[in-house]
C-alpha cells in the first residue's frame, strides 16, 4: 500500500488543463498525470481514513453522457466517498478550484424522505438536527441539498422547522482551495478533522433517513 504523502499542487492544474481539452485524445496522452497527481494520492488518502470513516471508493473519471446534451467525456473533478452506510457518508473532491470536503446524504427514496420529514417534525429529533445544522454552519460549511420551494404537503406552513422540512436531501460542504497543507502528509489529518465536524450530521441522516 502506498503511504499518503499529500496531494500534489499540480493536481488542480491538471483539471484546469482538462477543462480546456476535454477529449479522448488529450486524456489518453495525459492519463499518467491523472494517475500520479490525482488517483494515486486520493487512493492513499482514503486508505488511511477508512478505519475511522468507513469503506471508501473513488468515482470513475468518465461522465455518463447517454442522456446529457453535454457530451464531454470526462468529469472535471475527481470525487470520492467514504460510506457511513449506503447512500450516506463523507465526501472529498479535487478540481481546478482545489479541494472540497463534505458529508451527508445526496439522494433519497420516497420512504427515506418520509422518515426524514417525520424526524424533522418530531420535537426531539428535529431540534437535534437544528442544533447540528447550526453548528456545522458556524464551522464554515455550506448546508445544501435538493429543496422544495414550500413546506411539503401535510405540514403546517408555520412549522418551527419549516426550512429543514423543505429539504429532499441534506448535506454540507466546504471549499478549501489549495491550502498549504494539501501537498503534505498533514492533509490526511486535516480532512479527518473536517469530516469529524460533519460526523453528527452524517450520523443523524444515517439514523433517520437511511435506506
Amino acid at each position: 500500500m502506498t503511504t499518503f504523502e499529500g496531494i500534489p499542487a499540480a493536481a488542480a492544474a491538471f483539471y484546469a488543463d482538462l477543462e480546456q481539452n476535454n477529449n479522448r485524445e488529450w486524456w489518453l496522452e495525459h492519463k499518467p498525470r491523472y494517475e500520479t497527481l490525482v488517483r494515486e494520492p486520493l487512493t492513499a488518502l482514503l486508505a488511511q481514513l477508512e478505519p475511522r470513516f468507513g469503506p471508501a471508493k473513488i468515482f470513475r473519471p468518465n461522465r455518463d453522457v447517454r442522456f446529457s446534451p453535454d457530451k464531454s467525456p470526462y468529469k472535471t473533478a475527481q470525487g470520492a466517498v467514504a460510506s457511513f452506510q449506503e447512500g450516506v457518508g463523507y465526501y472529498v473532491q479535487l478540481s481546478a478550484d482545489g479541494l472540497l470536503v463534505g458529508g451527508g446524504c445526496h439522494s433519497s427514496s420516497p420512504a427515506q424522505l418520509a422518515r426524514f420529514r417525520n424526524s424533522v417534525d418530531a420535537t426531539g429529533t428535529g431540534e437535534s438536527l437544528e442544533r447540528i445544522v447550526r453548528t456545522v454552519t458556524e464551522a464554515g460549511f455550506q448546508v445544501e441539498g435538493d429543496r422544495l420551494k414550500t413546506v411539503p404537503r401535510g405540514f403546517p406552513r408555520d412549522h418551527p422547522r419549516a426550512e429543514l422540512l423543505k429539504y429532499k436531501s441534506l448535506s454540507a460542504g466546504k471549499e478549501l482551495g489549495e491550502p498549504d497543507w494539501l501537498s503534505t502528509p498533514a492533509a490526511a489529518e486535516e480532512v479527518s478533522r473536517l469530516w469529524e465536524q460533519l460526523r453528527p450530521l452524517v450520523e443523524w441522516v444515517g439514523r433517520h433517513a437511511a435506506p
